[in-house]
């Protein structure tokens, strides 16, 4: 087997200035449970981390919330200054225990997200920052309009959005480019197909979370299974595979904290799924979506 290479999976160029390979690497599972508090492993996370550069990984996803701050402050204690690597990060969800979510919109709280990330990553502008959810204790207009001022200012360079509907993005599209789009997205999960074509036409980037997500379509036996065992493959790469191939905007951020994890993960873009595979799975997958909302 050859070595994982994610540049296979091809370059995308987010807000039309920033190269990277699609297959990226979401850095949420370096923390502990619950998204909360330090790796039960510290030194496993850190090999991880460490393996990026060897595999071509140049596009980072992580979020102010993941830890909290453990998963930004690994990042610079591994890999600053980051060379020829692009770290994303998110803000705007307040953390009040293991797997609580809580956000808010204030332009003040914003503000200090964006503050605080640039201290804790070491960096002078965030090259993507993200908006973890559109809030609901104030006006989308407001944190918009707060969210252009940072990029006015050069704090970040690029605005993405996350769990966000089609008007939502033309909302927000009155206040700055958007540059990318991370919604729930996976071979079983299409509720936010609109939204990817959306982003298709617009050549915003696309970044699925959840990813490797195959659902009942994963069982032993079936033509996903059977698919896989064609390649030589796992069922969660040929779901990567599948995702790689949906729309060239799509940058699948498969996270973990195994270093023999991400290997598996990154070896995904080695996999090239014919028309006829392609097309099975999507069907299924848009079937299997269907029924689960019935």
């Amino acid at each position: 087997m050859s070595k994982p290479d994610a540049s296979k999976s091809g370059t995308f160029s987010i807000g039309g200035d920033l190269k990277i390979h699609r297959l990226g690497f979401g850095a949420m599972r370096i923390t502990g449970k619950g998204i909360w508090g330090e790796p039960p492993d510290h030194e496993q996370a850190v090999r991880t981390l460490e393996s990026l550069h060897e595999y071509g990984v140049d596009f980072i996803d992580t979020a102010d919330s993941y830890g909290p701050f453990v998963s930004e402050d690994l990042i610079r204690e591994v890999l600053h200054p980051y060379t020829k690597m692009v770290v994303a990060t998110k803000g705007g969800l307040t953390r009040h225990g293991p797997d609580i979510w809580r956000p808010v919109g204030n332009p003040d709280y914003l503000r200090q997200c964006v503050l605080m990330s640039l201290r804790r990553l070491g960096v002078e502008r965030i090259d993507l920052w993200q908006l973890h959810r559109v809030a609901p204790d104030c006006a989308p207009e407001k944190q918009f309009e707060a969210i252009a001022k940072f990029r006015e200012e050069g704090l970040i360079r690029h605005v993405g959005l996350s769990e966000v509907t089609v008007d939502q993005i033309r909302l927000a599209q009155k206040f700055f480019p958007v540059s990318t789009v991370q919604n729930r997205f996976n071979l079983v999960d299409r509720h936010s197909e609109d939204v990817l074509d959306y982003c298709t036409k617009e050549n915003i980037g696309f970044i699925p979370w959840a990813p490797l997500a195959a659902g009942d379509l994963a069982k032993p036996g079936t033509d996903l299974d059977k698919i896989a065992h064609r390649h030589r493959a796992s069922g969660g790469q040929i779901a990567l595979a599948w995702l790689l191939r949906r729309s060239p905007v799509i940058l699948p951020i498969p996270g973990t904290g195994s270093p023999e994890h991400l290997a598996s993960n990154v070896h995904s873009a080695s996999f090239h799924l014919n028309d006829e595979e392609f097309e099975l799975l999507d069907r299924q997958g848009r079937e299997n979506w269907e029924k689960s909302r019935a």
